[in-house]
């Protein structure tokens, strides 16, 4: 399925790939891995705060603990080691909402050789997206998340968690975070991008580094072994790169040639173009299971106020197309019943393929912002696949990955194994009623979340779109009740 061209410029090897689940592993591997690195450091992000605790559980506490306080230590002690951070100017309204303002992130760098460079907006309201951490041009991580004082939590998503809090020690919400950590040529491929990306927006070009030692970190058992892995990209047309559609068309391959299971954990889901694509498997007798995962109530005001509304317009059109009863779409709770945070971005078809990255699956991930995800292509359905997306349904379940594989094969769906398992009501059904007017306003202009910079200012110009696609969608479904009448076989 991986092509390059056309789903993705870069299909490289991998001798080892991890997934990372929560980022109480991922950041306590960040934090080992930072000070082993010898040359090269770089950070490509939406948002950074050195103020993160990496690991708020076993000390050091304090300012010690924090990325920053290491990264300036790590810069000082080590001259031939270089640390870049590449991160958004993001404008005000969400700089405040991310707790520290990139350009005090950049103070807090003034006096030490840690070099942080801010990517200005290329469009106005276009955003930096990617989530990407390098070492030394050896080991490599593409993740849904940024590093920053509200994204760590650990599997159990605790009600009460003392160590899930803000530095001004306000208690934060339980939150799911995926990451894909990957060796070998992927890793040396996504190196030599963020190389770009930094000439890019500083005009600076960097050498490839050669290290003796090996990065990967101990005791982290690889998930997979010997792959190959797709490198896929958003690149707005108004970036001065040339444009790129690649997250895009490979959602839309990926949702095309699925034959048994499409399995989707994202944030956000409000993509006329790829509820189409959904719509139209599920009008197939023989199409495949879909089920989404993601968020009850977008946190801040200004998702909730586009998305929230948008994905229920969405949902609602794909309960009509689903005629054979294979959609599910859910939203995981603690054990107290808090909403957790869904801001991971996996997409897994078939076991065969697993995609890990910063891609929503709305308008402004396939051809508006910055976007950069990873994926693992297996000829056949794969063990170790499977293994990570019942890992992934049962931890939000409260169950072990032993109990739900069971359950799964003896309901044979995803959704029978979580209505077997879900009698304490960790993983609540997402609404597919129909949203008031604002709602629907919003989903039919799609505010907020333009498909490109020709429209992100002409809303009208969205309206045409999302109005095809959903015609198309019922145009098939005439059909398909038709045939079904003829036969005798109308539900």
């Amino acid at each position: 399925m991986l092509e390059i061209g056309r789903n993705c410029s870069h299909l490289e090897h991998a001798d080892r790939v991890a997934i990372l689940v929560e980022n109480d592993r991922y950041f306590s591997i960040v934090e080992k891995v930072l000070e082993r690195a010898e040359r090269s450091v770089t950070l490509i992000g939406w948002q950074f705060d050195p103020r993160t605790q990496l690991d708020p559980i076993n000390p050091p506490h304090g300012a010690a603990g924090e990325v920053g306080y290491q990264m300036r230590r790590l810069a000082r002690t080590k001259p031939d080691l270089k640390i870049r951070l590449l991160v958004w100017n993001s404008p005000l309204p969400i700089a405040a909402s991310q707790g520290m303002f990139p350009q005090r992130a950049v103070r807090w760098f003034k006096k030490n050789p840690v070099d942080l460079r801010l990517v200005k907006p290329f469009s106005m309201g276009a955003a930096h997206h990617p989530k990407v951490l390098l070492i030394d041009d050896k080991l490599a991580f593409c993740s849904g998340g940024d590093i920053s004082v509200d994204r760590w939590d650990t599997g159990q998503h605790l009600d009460e968690d003392l160590h899930r809090v803000l530095p001004n020690g306000a208690k934060r919400k339980p939150r799911h975070e995926v990451v894909m950590m990957v060796d070998g040529g992927a890793a040396r491929a996504l190196a030599e991008m963020s190389r770009a990306a930094w000439n890019w927006v500083t005009g600076e070009a960097l050498e490839p580094v050669k290290v003796d030692y090996d990065p990967w970190p101990e005791n982290t058992t690889p998930t997979l072994t010997d792959v190959t892995v797709g490198i896929s990209q958003t690149v707005s047309a108004n970036s001065g790169r040339g444009e790129k559609r690649e997250v895009e068309a490979l959602f839309l391959d990926m949702i095309n040639q699925a034959e048994r299971l499409i399995y989707l954990e994202n944030q956000y889901f409000t993509s006329p173009v790829i509820a189409a694509a959904i719509a139209r498997r599920l009008t197939e007798p023989e199409g495949p299971e879909v089920v989404l995962v993601s968020t009850g109530e977008s946190p801040s005001w200004f998702d909730h106020a586009t998305m929230d509304g948008a994905r229920s317009e969405v949902l609602h059109s794909l309960e009509k197309a689903d005629v054979f009863g294979r959609l599910s779409a859910w939203h995981p709770k603690t054990a107290g019943g808090a909403n957790i945070i869904v801001h991971s971005k996996v997409t897994i078809i078939d076991d065969r393929l697993l995609r890990v990255g910063s891609s929503n699956l709305n308008n402004r991930s396939c051809g508006y912002d910055t976007e950069l995800d990873v994926t693992v292509e297996r000829d056949v359905p794969d063990a170790a696949i499977r293994g990570v997306r019942q890992h992934l349904i049962g931890h939000f379940l409260g169950v072990a990955d032993a109990a739900y594989a069971e359950a799964e094969a003896a309901a044979g769906s995803v959704a029978g194994a979580i209505a077997a398992l879900n009698g304490s009501g960790r993983m609540a059904p997402i609404s597919t009623d129909r949203p008031g007017f604002l709602g629907r306003f919003t989903a039919e202009y799609q505010i907020g979340d333009p498909t490109a910079p020709s429209n992100a200012w002409r809303p009208w110009k969205r309206r045409k779109l999302s109005r095809h696609l959903l015609q198309e969608v019922e145009i098939g479904l005439a059909g398909l009740n038709e045939d079904r009448a003829e036969t005798g076989d109308l539900p």
